[in-house]
């Protein structure tokens, strides 16, 4: 069963701020690959307050960001999820001087995650038997229009999207498999000096 979300663009400035935040980062990205989680589990696995975590937790859920797993709570315990969605930020000449630091430093702290992620698996790659042969990487160029980029892209989106399922649907021996893309215009190279 494919699970096509809408694209939802985001413009709102502080849902921009909160998401571009380094620890509701850190508590997204947990949550993505881990699935749900308590405030409490995620200050242990993350290394974060309790305190803190509860309070950017409830900071995620006010943007919808992230939602409760009602059906998880036990007592007083509170359980969080972060919804599968197709978040998407304006292009660049549609946002505000603001909207850019906030989606630069989003873009910064992805990367961050990204290099430390690359970093982990080569680490620790020879520990995990046939998955250790599972870092497939393409570099590659091709002429396109804007408009062809951004069917590209969209093309890309379904492919992900047909393989998201949830968890009752995934195949026994499946894992987490982290997906990255991103696109950007060949810079001229400047003659030597």
């Amino acid at each position: 069963m494919t699970h096509d979300p809408a694209p939802l663009e985001i413009t709102d400035l502080e849902t921009l701020k909160a998401l571009a935040h380094p620890r509701r980062q850190r508590i997204l990205q947990h949550l993505g690959l881990h699935g749900p989680a308590t405030s409490a589990g995620l200050a242990r696995e993350l290394g974060l307050n309790t305190g803190a975590t509860s309070y950017h937790l409830r900071e995620l859920g006010k943007h919808g960001l992230v939602e409760d797993v009602p059906e998880l709570a036990r007592g007083r315990e509170r359980w969080w999820r972060a919804p599968v969605r197709d978040l998407r930020v304006p292009p660049r000449s549609r946002q505000s001087e603001e909207m850019r630091a906030a989606v630069d430093e989003l873009a910064r702290l992805q990367l961050a995650d990204d290099l430390e992620q690359l970093a982990r698996f080569a680490e620790h790659r020879d520990e995990l038997g046939e998955w250790g042969d599972a870092h497939l990487d393409s570099h590659g160029s091709i002429r396109l229009t804007r408009a062809e980029l951004q069917e590209f892209f969209e093309e890309y989106i379904r492919l992900l999207n047909r393989y998201k399922r949830p968890d009752e649907q995934t195949p026994e021996g499946a894992r987490t498999v982290l997906t990255r893309m991103f696109t950007l215009p060949a810079m001229p190279i400047g003659e030597p000096e």
